[in-house]
Protein backbone atom coordinates (compact mmCIF):
# COMPACT_ATOMS: atom_id res chain seq x y z
CA UNK A 1 0.00 0.00 0.00
CA UNK A 2 2.82 2.41 0.86
CA UNK A 3 4.40 1.72 -2.55
CA UNK A 4 1.15 2.43 -4.37
CA UNK A 5 0.49 5.56 -2.31
CA UNK A 6 3.96 6.93 -3.08
CA UNK A 7 3.48 6.74 -6.83
CA UNK A 8 -0.16 7.84 -6.71
CA UNK A 9 0.95 10.91 -4.77
CA UNK A 10 3.73 11.69 -7.25
CA UNK A 11 1.42 11.24 -10.24
CA UNK A 12 -1.06 13.56 -8.54
CA UNK A 13 1.63 16.21 -8.06
CA UNK A 14 2.69 15.94 -11.69
CA UNK A 15 -0.91 16.26 -12.85
CA UNK A 16 -1.52 19.25 -10.57
CA UNK A 17 1.37 21.07 -12.19
CA UNK A 18 0.76 19.72 -15.69
CA UNK A 19 -2.97 20.36 -16.02
CA UNK A 20 -2.78 24.19 -16.08
CA UNK A 21 0.07 23.98 -18.60
CA UNK A 22 -1.99 21.46 -20.56
CA UNK A 23 -4.97 23.79 -20.63
CA UNK A 24 -2.71 26.60 -21.82
CA UNK A 25 -1.30 24.32 -24.50
CA UNK A 26 -4.84 23.37 -25.49
CA UNK A 27 -5.40 27.06 -26.04
CA UNK A 28 -2.42 27.24 -28.38
CA UNK A 29 -3.68 24.11 -30.09
CA UNK A 30 -7.14 25.63 -30.46
CA UNK A 31 -5.57 28.64 -32.17
CA UNK A 32 -3.52 26.43 -34.49
CA UNK A 33 -6.59 24.37 -35.33
CA UNK A 34 -8.60 27.55 -35.86
CA UNK A 35 -5.88 29.01 -38.12
CA UNK A 36 -5.76 25.88 -40.25
CA UNK A 37 -9.53 25.25 -40.28
CA UNK A 38 -10.51 28.87 -41.03
CA UNK A 39 -7.82 29.39 -43.67
CA UNK A 40 -8.75 26.00 -45.17
CA UNK A 41 -12.41 27.05 -45.26
CA UNK A 42 -11.43 30.43 -46.73
CA UNK A 43 -9.55 28.62 -49.52
CA UNK A 44 -12.28 26.04 -50.13
CA UNK A 45 -11.16 23.73 -52.95
CA UNK A 46 -8.01 25.83 -53.40
CA UNK A 47 -5.19 24.20 -51.38
CA UNK A 48 -2.83 27.19 -51.72
CA UNK A 49 -3.94 29.36 -48.71
CA UNK A 50 -3.69 26.43 -46.26
CA UNK A 51 -0.37 25.41 -47.84
CA UNK A 52 0.91 28.99 -47.38
CA UNK A 53 0.05 29.02 -43.68
CA UNK A 54 1.64 25.57 -43.33
CA UNK A 55 4.84 26.71 -45.04
CA UNK A 56 5.07 30.05 -43.21
CA UNK A 57 4.40 28.36 -39.88
CA UNK A 58 6.93 25.58 -40.44
CA UNK A 59 9.81 27.97 -41.14
CA UNK A 60 8.88 30.42 -38.37
CA UNK A 61 8.84 27.52 -35.86
CA UNK A 62 12.64 27.50 -36.11
CA UNK A 63 12.85 30.96 -34.52
CA UNK A 64 9.89 30.33 -32.22
CA UNK A 65 11.52 27.28 -30.63
CA UNK A 66 14.86 29.07 -30.38
CA UNK A 67 13.16 31.75 -28.28
CA UNK A 68 11.12 29.32 -26.19
CA UNK A 69 14.15 27.10 -25.53
CA UNK A 70 16.24 29.99 -24.27
CA UNK A 71 13.59 31.12 -21.80
CA UNK A 72 13.12 27.57 -20.45
CA UNK A 73 16.70 27.78 -19.13
CA UNK A 74 15.57 29.92 -16.19
CA UNK A 75 13.05 27.36 -14.85
CA UNK A 76 15.46 24.80 -13.31
CA UNK A 77 17.58 27.61 -11.86
CA UNK A 78 14.58 29.20 -10.16
CA UNK A 79 13.25 25.79 -9.07
CA UNK A 80 16.49 24.94 -7.28
CA UNK A 81 16.79 28.37 -5.63
CA UNK A 82 13.10 28.36 -4.64
CA UNK A 83 13.28 25.23 -2.46
CA UNK A 84 16.42 26.69 -0.85
CA UNK A 85 14.55 29.98 -0.11
CA UNK A 86 17.17 32.13 -1.84
CA UNK A 87 14.81 34.93 -2.86
CA UNK A 88 17.44 37.60 -3.51
CA UNK A 89 19.17 35.43 -6.10
CA UNK A 90 15.82 34.51 -7.66
CA UNK A 91 15.01 38.21 -8.03
CA UNK A 92 18.37 38.87 -9.66
CA UNK A 93 17.85 36.10 -12.22
CA UNK A 94 14.40 37.48 -12.98
CA UNK A 95 15.85 40.98 -13.36
CA UNK A 96 18.49 39.65 -15.74
CA UNK A 97 16.02 37.67 -17.83
CA UNK A 98 13.65 40.63 -18.24
CA UNK A 99 16.38 42.57 -20.03
CA UNK A 100 18.29 39.71 -21.69
CA UNK A 101 15.44 37.80 -23.33
CA UNK A 102 13.60 40.68 -25.08
CA UNK A 103 16.90 41.93 -26.54
CA UNK A 104 17.57 38.46 -27.93
CA UNK A 105 13.99 38.44 -29.24
CA UNK A 106 14.71 41.60 -31.25
CA UNK A 107 17.87 40.00 -32.66
CA UNK A 108 15.96 36.88 -33.72
CA UNK A 109 13.18 39.01 -35.19
CA UNK A 110 15.76 40.75 -37.38
CA UNK A 111 17.25 37.43 -38.44
CA UNK A 112 13.84 36.05 -39.38
CA UNK A 113 13.02 39.12 -41.47
CA UNK A 114 16.42 39.00 -43.20
CA UNK A 115 15.83 35.34 -44.06
CA UNK A 116 12.67 36.10 -46.09
CA UNK A 117 14.32 35.90 -49.56
CA UNK A 118 15.50 32.37 -48.73
CA UNK A 119 11.90 31.15 -48.75
CA UNK A 120 11.90 31.34 -52.55
CA UNK A 121 15.02 29.13 -52.66
CA UNK A 122 13.40 26.12 -50.99
CA UNK A 123 11.67 24.62 -54.00
CA UNK A 124 8.13 25.55 -52.98
CA UNK A 125 5.37 26.61 -55.40
CA UNK A 126 5.82 30.35 -55.99
CA UNK A 127 2.13 31.09 -55.32
CA UNK A 128 2.46 29.44 -51.90
CA UNK A 129 5.52 31.52 -50.95
CA UNK A 130 3.87 34.75 -52.16
CA UNK A 131 1.02 34.25 -49.67
CA UNK A 132 3.27 32.86 -46.93
CA UNK A 133 5.70 35.82 -46.78
CA UNK A 134 3.41 38.43 -45.14
CA UNK A 135 2.28 35.79 -42.60
CA UNK A 136 5.93 34.87 -41.97
CA UNK A 137 6.87 38.50 -41.25
CA UNK A 138 4.04 38.86 -38.73
CA UNK A 139 5.38 35.78 -36.94
CA UNK A 140 8.78 37.53 -36.76
CA UNK A 141 7.21 40.54 -35.03
CA UNK A 142 5.94 38.17 -32.32
CA UNK A 143 9.39 37.09 -31.12
CA UNK A 144 10.33 39.91 -28.65
CA UNK A 145 6.92 39.56 -26.99
CA UNK A 146 7.28 35.77 -26.84
CA UNK A 147 10.59 36.13 -25.01
CA UNK A 148 9.33 38.76 -22.57
CA UNK A 149 6.33 36.56 -21.79
CA UNK A 150 8.65 33.55 -21.48
CA UNK A 151 10.81 35.30 -18.88
CA UNK A 152 7.82 35.82 -16.59
CA UNK A 153 6.11 32.51 -17.36
CA UNK A 154 9.19 30.35 -16.82
CA UNK A 155 9.99 32.14 -13.55
CA UNK A 156 6.48 31.38 -12.31
CA UNK A 157 6.83 27.75 -13.37
CA UNK A 158 10.09 27.55 -11.44
CA UNK A 159 8.24 28.37 -8.20
CA UNK A 160 5.50 25.88 -9.09
CA UNK A 161 2.88 28.33 -10.36
CA UNK A 162 1.55 27.02 -13.66
CA UNK A 163 -2.00 28.38 -13.27
CA UNK A 164 -1.41 32.09 -13.89
CA UNK A 165 0.11 31.64 -17.35
CA UNK A 166 -2.71 29.22 -18.18
CA UNK A 167 -5.37 31.83 -17.39
CA UNK A 168 -3.60 34.50 -19.43
CA UNK A 169 -3.09 32.11 -22.33
CA UNK A 170 -6.74 31.08 -22.37
CA UNK A 171 -7.82 34.74 -22.46
CA UNK A 172 -5.45 35.71 -25.26
CA UNK A 173 -6.24 32.60 -27.28
CA UNK A 174 -9.95 33.39 -27.16
CA UNK A 175 -9.06 36.85 -28.44
CA UNK A 176 -6.91 35.23 -31.14
CA UNK A 177 -9.70 32.95 -32.39
CA UNK A 178 -12.24 35.79 -32.47
CA UNK A 179 -9.81 38.01 -34.38
CA UNK A 180 -9.05 35.08 -36.71
CA UNK A 181 -12.70 34.96 -37.71
CA UNK A 182 -12.91 38.73 -38.16
CA UNK A 183 -9.68 39.17 -40.12
CA UNK A 184 -9.64 35.99 -42.24
CA UNK A 185 -13.23 36.27 -43.50
CA UNK A 186 -13.58 40.08 -43.33
CA UNK A 187 -16.17 40.67 -40.63
CA UNK A 188 -17.05 43.81 -38.62
CA UNK A 189 -16.17 46.10 -41.52
CA UNK A 190 -12.76 44.56 -42.31
CA UNK A 191 -11.76 43.34 -45.74
CA UNK A 192 -11.11 39.56 -45.99
CA UNK A 193 -7.41 39.01 -45.30
CA UNK A 194 -7.06 35.22 -45.54
CA UNK A 195 -3.69 33.93 -44.30
CA UNK A 196 -2.47 37.45 -43.46
CA UNK A 197 -5.45 37.88 -41.12
CA UNK A 198 -4.49 34.71 -39.24
CA UNK A 199 -1.00 36.10 -38.71
CA UNK A 200 -2.28 39.50 -37.57
CA UNK A 201 -4.57 37.88 -35.00
CA UNK A 202 -1.64 35.84 -33.67
CA UNK A 203 0.57 38.93 -33.35
CA UNK A 204 -2.05 40.80 -31.32
CA UNK A 205 -2.49 37.85 -28.96
CA UNK A 206 1.30 37.52 -28.52
CA UNK A 207 1.50 41.21 -27.54
CA UNK A 208 -1.27 40.76 -24.99
CA UNK A 209 0.46 37.78 -23.30
CA UNK A 210 3.31 39.66 -21.51
CA UNK A 211 1.06 42.64 -20.79
CA UNK A 212 -1.49 40.54 -18.90
CA UNK A 213 0.98 38.20 -17.17
CA UNK A 214 3.26 41.10 -16.25
CA UNK A 215 0.27 42.97 -14.82
CA UNK A 216 -0.62 39.96 -12.68
CA UNK A 217 3.00 39.66 -11.47
CA UNK A 218 3.06 43.31 -10.37
CA UNK A 219 -0.43 43.13 -8.82
CA UNK A 220 0.26 40.00 -6.74
CA UNK A 221 1.90 40.72 -3.37
CA UNK A 222 3.57 37.30 -3.44
CA UNK A 223 5.47 38.07 -6.64
CA UNK A 224 5.79 41.84 -6.30
CA UNK A 225 8.21 41.05 -3.47
CA UNK A 226 10.74 39.83 -6.02
CA UNK A 227 10.55 43.15 -7.86
CA UNK A 228 11.39 45.01 -4.64
CA UNK A 229 14.55 42.88 -4.43
CA UNK A 230 15.81 44.14 -7.81
CA UNK A 231 19.21 45.80 -7.47
CA UNK A 232 21.62 47.92 -9.48
CA UNK A 233 24.38 45.64 -8.20
CA UNK A 234 22.94 42.54 -9.85
CA UNK A 235 25.64 40.52 -11.63
CA UNK A 236 23.93 40.60 -15.02
CA UNK A 237 26.88 39.17 -16.91
CA UNK A 238 27.33 36.18 -14.58
CA UNK A 239 23.60 35.50 -14.49
CA UNK A 240 23.29 35.88 -18.26
CA UNK A 241 26.11 33.42 -18.85
CA UNK A 242 24.46 30.81 -16.59
CA UNK A 243 21.06 31.28 -18.20
CA UNK A 244 22.52 31.02 -21.69
CA UNK A 245 24.61 27.97 -20.76
CA UNK A 246 21.37 26.24 -19.82
CA UNK A 247 19.18 27.91 -22.41
CA UNK A 248 21.22 27.39 -25.57
CA UNK A 249 21.46 23.57 -25.31
CA UNK A 250 17.72 23.44 -24.57
CA UNK A 251 17.04 25.77 -27.49
CA UNK A 252 19.42 23.74 -29.64
CA UNK A 253 17.52 20.54 -28.86
CA UNK A 254 14.19 22.18 -29.64
CA UNK A 255 15.46 23.85 -32.82
CA UNK A 256 17.08 20.67 -34.14
CA UNK A 257 13.90 18.71 -33.52
CA UNK A 258 11.88 21.48 -35.16
CA UNK A 259 14.38 21.58 -38.02
CA UNK A 260 13.64 17.95 -38.84
CA UNK A 261 9.96 18.85 -39.16
CA UNK A 262 10.76 22.03 -41.10
CA UNK A 263 13.02 20.29 -43.63
CA UNK A 264 10.46 17.52 -43.98
CA UNK A 265 7.82 20.18 -44.60
CA UNK A 266 10.03 21.74 -47.28
CA UNK A 267 10.48 18.35 -48.96
CA UNK A 268 6.69 17.92 -48.81
CA UNK A 269 6.51 20.98 -51.04
CA UNK A 270 8.41 19.09 -53.72
CA UNK A 271 5.34 16.86 -54.04
CA UNK A 272 3.00 19.87 -54.54
CA UNK A 273 0.47 21.96 -52.63
CA UNK A 274 -1.74 18.94 -51.85
CA UNK A 275 1.12 17.20 -50.03
CA UNK A 276 1.89 20.38 -48.04
CA UNK A 277 -1.77 20.69 -47.02
CA UNK A 278 -2.08 16.99 -46.10
CA UNK A 279 1.08 17.21 -44.02
CA UNK A 280 -0.30 20.31 -42.31
CA UNK A 281 -3.25 18.20 -41.16
CA UNK A 282 -0.93 15.57 -39.72
CA UNK A 283 1.37 18.22 -38.27
CA UNK A 284 -1.53 19.99 -36.59
CA UNK A 285 -2.71 16.83 -34.86
CA UNK A 286 0.89 15.83 -34.11
CA UNK A 287 1.54 19.24 -32.56
CA UNK A 288 -1.62 18.86 -30.51
CA UNK A 289 -0.42 15.60 -28.95
CA UNK A 290 3.13 16.90 -28.55
CA UNK A 291 2.03 20.13 -26.86
CA UNK A 292 -0.02 18.16 -24.36
CA UNK A 293 2.79 15.77 -23.46
CA UNK A 294 5.09 18.79 -23.35
CA UNK A 295 3.02 20.06 -20.43
CA UNK A 296 3.84 16.87 -18.54
CA UNK A 297 7.48 17.40 -19.49
CA UNK A 298 7.30 20.91 -17.99
CA UNK A 299 5.76 19.54 -14.79
CA UNK A 300 8.49 16.91 -14.67
CA UNK A 301 11.17 19.60 -14.94
CA UNK A 302 9.61 21.52 -12.04
CA UNK A 303 9.33 18.45 -9.78
CA UNK A 304 12.83 17.23 -10.61
CA UNK A 305 14.35 20.70 -10.08
CA UNK A 306 12.70 20.98 -6.66
CA UNK A 307 13.87 17.50 -5.64
CA UNK A 308 17.33 18.28 -7.02
CA UNK A 309 17.42 21.48 -4.96
CA UNK A 310 16.73 19.37 -1.86
CA UNK A 311 19.30 16.79 -3.10
CA UNK A 312 16.67 14.08 -2.57
CA UNK A 313 17.74 11.30 -4.96
CA UNK A 314 14.87 8.97 -4.05
CA UNK A 315 12.31 11.65 -4.83
CA UNK A 316 13.96 12.32 -8.20
CA UNK A 317 13.72 8.60 -9.00
CA UNK A 318 10.03 8.55 -8.04
CA UNK A 319 9.32 11.47 -10.37
CA UNK A 320 11.22 9.77 -13.21
CA UNK A 321 9.29 6.49 -12.90
CA UNK A 322 5.90 8.17 -12.53
CA UNK A 323 6.37 10.56 -15.45
CA UNK A 324 7.63 7.85 -17.81
CA UNK A 325 4.67 5.59 -16.94
CA UNK A 326 2.25 8.42 -17.70
CA UNK A 327 4.02 9.15 -20.99
CA UNK A 328 3.78 5.51 -22.07
CA UNK A 329 0.03 5.40 -21.37
CA UNK A 330 -0.49 8.66 -23.26
CA UNK A 331 1.54 7.54 -26.28
CA UNK A 332 -0.39 4.28 -26.63
CA UNK A 333 -3.72 6.09 -26.35
CA UNK A 334 -2.75 8.54 -29.10
CA UNK A 335 -1.70 5.71 -31.42
CA UNK A 336 -5.11 4.08 -31.04
CA UNK A 337 -6.92 7.40 -31.65
CA UNK A 338 -4.93 8.34 -34.77
CA UNK A 339 -5.33 4.96 -36.43
CA UNK A 340 -9.03 4.50 -35.66
CA UNK A 341 -10.05 8.08 -36.60
CA UNK A 342 -7.69 8.64 -39.55
CA UNK A 343 -10.48 8.95 -42.13
CA UNK A 344 -12.46 11.45 -40.07
CA UNK A 345 -9.72 13.74 -38.69
CA UNK A 346 -8.66 15.36 -42.02
CA UNK A 347 -12.21 16.50 -42.81
CA UNK A 348 -11.98 19.17 -40.12
CA UNK A 349 -9.37 21.02 -42.17
CA UNK A 350 -10.03 20.51 -45.84
CA UNK A 351 -12.78 20.04 -48.42
CA UNK A 352 -10.25 18.76 -50.96
CA UNK A 353 -10.75 14.97 -51.13
CA UNK A 354 -7.27 14.36 -52.56
CA UNK A 355 -5.73 16.17 -49.57
CA UNK A 356 -8.00 14.31 -47.15
CA UNK A 357 -7.10 10.90 -48.59
CA UNK A 358 -3.37 11.63 -48.42
CA UNK A 359 -3.70 13.00 -44.89
CA UNK A 360 -5.43 9.82 -43.71
CA UNK A 361 -2.44 7.80 -44.96
CA UNK A 362 -0.03 10.15 -43.23
CA UNK A 363 -1.89 9.85 -39.93
CA UNK A 364 -0.96 6.16 -39.73
CA UNK A 365 2.71 7.14 -40.03
CA UNK A 366 2.23 9.95 -37.51
CA UNK A 367 0.67 7.45 -35.08
CA UNK A 368 3.73 5.21 -35.27
CA UNK A 369 6.10 7.64 -33.51
CA UNK A 370 3.75 8.90 -30.79
CA UNK A 371 5.09 6.59 -28.06
CA UNK A 372 8.73 7.49 -28.77
CA UNK A 373 7.83 11.18 -28.93
CA UNK A 374 6.10 11.09 -25.55
CA UNK A 375 8.95 9.26 -23.84
CA UNK A 376 11.71 11.46 -25.30
CA UNK A 377 9.80 14.58 -24.26
CA UNK A 378 9.68 13.42 -20.62
CA UNK A 379 13.34 12.39 -20.63
CA UNK A 380 14.31 15.87 -21.87
CA UNK A 381 12.22 17.36 -19.05
CA UNK A 382 14.13 15.22 -16.54
CA UNK A 383 17.52 16.30 -17.90
CA UNK A 384 16.44 19.96 -17.78
CA UNK A 385 15.39 19.61 -14.15
CA UNK A 386 18.78 18.07 -13.33
CA UNK A 387 20.49 20.92 -15.26
CA UNK A 388 22.21 18.29 -17.41
CA UNK A 389 21.49 19.85 -20.78
CA UNK A 390 24.83 19.83 -22.58
CA UNK A 391 24.26 16.39 -24.08
CA UNK A 392 20.72 16.98 -25.32
CA UNK A 393 21.76 19.18 -28.27
CA UNK A 394 24.36 16.60 -29.33
CA UNK A 395 21.82 13.77 -29.14
CA UNK A 396 19.31 15.88 -31.05
CA UNK A 397 21.84 16.50 -33.81
CA UNK A 398 22.46 12.77 -34.19
CA UNK A 399 18.78 11.82 -34.03
CA UNK A 400 17.22 14.55 -36.15
CA UNK A 401 19.94 15.77 -38.53
CA UNK A 402 22.12 12.69 -39.05
CA UNK A 403 19.24 10.17 -39.07
CA UNK A 404 15.77 11.71 -39.33
CA UNK A 405 16.17 13.90 -42.40
CA UNK A 406 18.30 11.52 -44.54
CA UNK A 407 16.13 8.49 -43.74
CA UNK A 408 12.96 10.39 -44.66
CA UNK A 409 14.51 11.56 -47.92
CA UNK A 410 15.69 8.07 -48.90
CA UNK A 411 12.39 6.38 -48.09
CA UNK A 412 10.33 9.05 -49.87
CA UNK A 413 12.39 9.61 -53.01
CA UNK A 414 14.48 6.48 -53.48
CA UNK A 415 12.29 3.74 -52.01
CA UNK A 416 9.15 5.07 -53.70
CA UNK A 417 6.92 5.78 -50.69
CA UNK A 418 6.28 9.37 -51.76
CA UNK A 419 5.16 12.10 -49.33
CA UNK A 420 4.14 9.62 -46.61
CA UNK A 421 7.65 8.13 -46.69
CA UNK A 422 9.10 11.40 -45.38
CA UNK A 423 7.38 10.75 -42.05
CA UNK A 424 9.35 7.50 -41.62
CA UNK A 425 12.30 9.76 -40.79
CA UNK A 426 10.44 11.00 -37.71
CA UNK A 427 9.98 7.43 -36.49
CA UNK A 428 13.73 6.74 -36.70
CA UNK A 429 14.77 10.11 -35.27
CA UNK A 430 12.40 10.22 -32.31
CA UNK A 431 13.06 6.59 -31.35
CA UNK A 432 16.81 7.19 -31.44
CA UNK A 433 16.41 10.33 -29.32
CA UNK A 434 14.32 8.47 -26.73
CA UNK A 435 16.92 5.72 -26.39
CA UNK A 436 19.90 8.08 -26.09
CA UNK A 437 18.16 10.45 -23.66
CA UNK A 438 17.22 7.41 -21.57
CA UNK A 439 20.87 6.35 -21.42
CA UNK A 440 21.83 9.86 -20.23
CA UNK A 441 19.19 9.91 -17.50
CA UNK A 442 20.17 6.44 -16.25
CA UNK A 443 23.86 7.38 -16.25
CA UNK A 444 23.35 10.59 -14.27
CA UNK A 445 21.03 8.92 -11.77
CA UNK A 446 23.74 6.33 -11.08
CA UNK A 447 26.22 9.17 -10.57
CA UNK A 448 23.91 10.95 -8.10
CA UNK A 449 23.41 7.79 -6.08
CA UNK A 450 27.15 7.21 -6.04
CA UNK A 451 27.96 10.65 -4.59
CA UNK A 452 24.98 10.86 -2.21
Amino acid sequence: MAFAHKYTSKIGELLRLALPVMLAQLGYIAVQVADSAMVGAYGGEDAVPLAAVAFGTSISWLFFFLCIGLTVGITPVIGELFVQNRKQEMAHYLQTSLSLYPILGLVFMGLQIVSEPLLYKLGQPVEVVDIALPYYRLMAYCLPFIMLYGAIKQFLEGVGNTKSAMIVTVITNVVNIILNYIFIFGKCGFEPMGAYGAGLATLISRILNPILLGGYFIYSKRYREYITLFSRKVERWRNSVRLLKLGFPIAGQMVLEALAFIVTGIMMGWFGAEAISANQVGNTYGNCTFMLILSLGSATTICVSHAFGRRDINEIADVVRSALAMAAIWGIGVIIAFVSLRHIMPLLFTQNMEVAALASQMLIAYATFQLSDAIQCILVGILRGLQQVTSIAIISFIAYIVLNIPVGYLVAFHFGMGATGLIVGYIVGLTTAAILYGVQVARYMRYLRKIS
